[in-house]
């Protein structure tokens, strides 16, 4: 500890304040420090709603609804799994961005609104790949407009909504698929537990324990997180 007090270690010092913009560079570097902080702030947003993390979280919990766990897994590990799928699904994606627009802006080859452009068409191409066109007419209708010649007569403002809505479609899709039989074994005790006068007995009780059996069993885990990942392939 003396050690540490008698080398002069340097502090930094951060200065923040607000003067006036002397040039027309001084106010665009301001403009795109209000982008940056808006989109920081828009960042939950922007993950859960244009990548896979809608669909990947409902059917987790879904799934969850299924086996009549209640909190277990908890949510901390359901989301937190859902974020790393999101992270390996989003992986190419994310390097498109990466390579067409942050590295050519800082070393200067491009400015900030090219940068703008260039990191939002991988998006836009992940969010075309995934969106229904009937969602998508639905969504140009009601706008006004005519039908798109190609993707890049559609605004994003248009193809988010309509992306979103997909998500949820496919995502409930899937979630039915994974209650059908957990569902079955609910009717098959229900009706066994009739049959013997168990009327009192909650059936849940009793099929808990087959439910979490039968998903060890066939490696629920694997072909469950399988089958999300194939939906994006």
């Amino acid at each position: 500890m003396t050690y540490f007090l008698q080398t002069n270690l340097p502090i930094p010092r951060i200065d923040i304040g607000v003067g006036v913009a002397e040039s027309p560079a001084d106010v665009a570097a301001t403009l795109q420090i209000l982008v940056v902080l808006t989109i920081l702030t828009l960042a939950p947003a922007i993950l859960t709603l244009l990548t896979s993390f809608t669909r990947t979280v409902i059917v987790l919990s879904l799934l969850r609804n299924a086996l009549a766990t209640n909190q277990v897994p908890p949510n901390q590990v359901l989301v937190g799994l859902a974020l790393f799928l999101t992270a390996f699904i989003m992986a190419p994606t994310f390097g498109a961005v990466y390579s067409d627009a942050v590295v050519p802006y800082l070393s200067g080859q491009i400015t900030f609104e090219e940068a703008l452009s260039a990191g939002l068409e991988p998006i836009r191409e992940f969010m075309f790949s995934h969106t229904r066109e009937k969602d998508l007419e639905m969504f140009l209708d009601l706008r006004g407009q005519e039908r798109p010649a190609t993707k890049a007569d559609v605004d994003t403002l248009t193809l988010i909504p309509a992306f979103v809505i997909s998500e949820l479609k496919t995502a409930f899709q899937l979630g039915f698929v994974l209650f059908v039989p957990f569902l079955v074994i609910d009717m098959i005790v229900a009706s066994t537990l009739m049959a013997m006068g168990m009327l009192m007995l909650p059936p849940v009780m009793i099929s808990l324990p087959f439910k979490i059996l039968l998903f060890v069993l066939v490696d629920g885990w694997y072909l469950v997180v399988r089958s999300l990942l194939a939906s994006f392939m």
